[in-house]
């Protein structure tokens, strides 16, 4: 995992019908750093993130991306990303048991982790044959969390992270970025302090509206 990923935005916007949520953004994220994309609700952070996460395509502009200065079809780059955002449904039938086996079918576990290391992770022992359905919503976001940390990937994609979670949950949330965000790349939309305060790099979404 030393090996250097990099994402370059190249004049990139993204238009809904005929307005412009955001234009015009030239931008590098590269692994081993950590950027906070701002700005306030309904600026377009999520739009930017799916568009640099290669689930949404830019109306202009284009994307690269890049390990070791040699080119990654986007077919490559969802192997090496993880992410947790609102918008990202779990799987309600499922018990919490099976959409962690569900997840680690796509993506490998951190080295050392398995099924139980998570699910005590999450302190959710009891809940271990429930299903997802059933869960709070915080339970649910720190599933969420616990999923895309816990994931071996060079990317990690965080969207109001703590969304839905409590004070103990956010100190939790945190524990999570000193633990395992070590040496990846690290995105995270917010507009709360506390989600990003650690964060070399800042992109401010507002920048970029034409």
């Amino acid at each position: 995992m030393n090996n250097e990923l990099k994402i370059s935005l190249d004049k990139i916007g993204r238009r809904f019908n005929r307005e412009w949520i955001f234009r015009g953004v030239d931008y590098h994220f590269v692994s081993g750093e950590s950027y906070a994309v701002l700005g306030p609700n309904g600026s377009g952070k999520s739009t930017l993130l799916q568009v640099v996460n290669g689930s949404l395509t830019p109306s202009e502009g284009k994307i690269d991306f890049s390990l070791n200065n040699q080119p990654l079809d986007i077919e490559q780059v969802y192997g090496q990303l993880s992410l947790a955002a609102p918008y990202l449904e779990v799987i309600e039938e499922f018990t919490l048991s099976e959409m962690i086996d569900f997840h680690f079918k796509f993506k490998p576990f951190l080295p050392g982790f398995d099924r139980q290391l998570i699910i005590d992770l999450l302190a959710m022992e009891k809940s271990r044959n429930k299903a997802v359905k059933y869960f709070s919503s915080g339970m649910k976001q720190r599933l969420k969390l616990a999923l895309a940390f816990c994931s071996d990937t060079r990317i990690l994609m965080l969207d109001e992270p703590t969304s839905n979670l409590d004070n103990q949950g956010i100190t939790w949330y945190l524990s999570l970025v000193q633990k395992f965000a070590t040496n990846r790349l690290l995105i995270i939309c917010s507009n709360q302090e506390h989600e990003y305060s650690f964060c070399n790099h800042q992109l401010h979404i507002t920048d970029y509206k034409k």
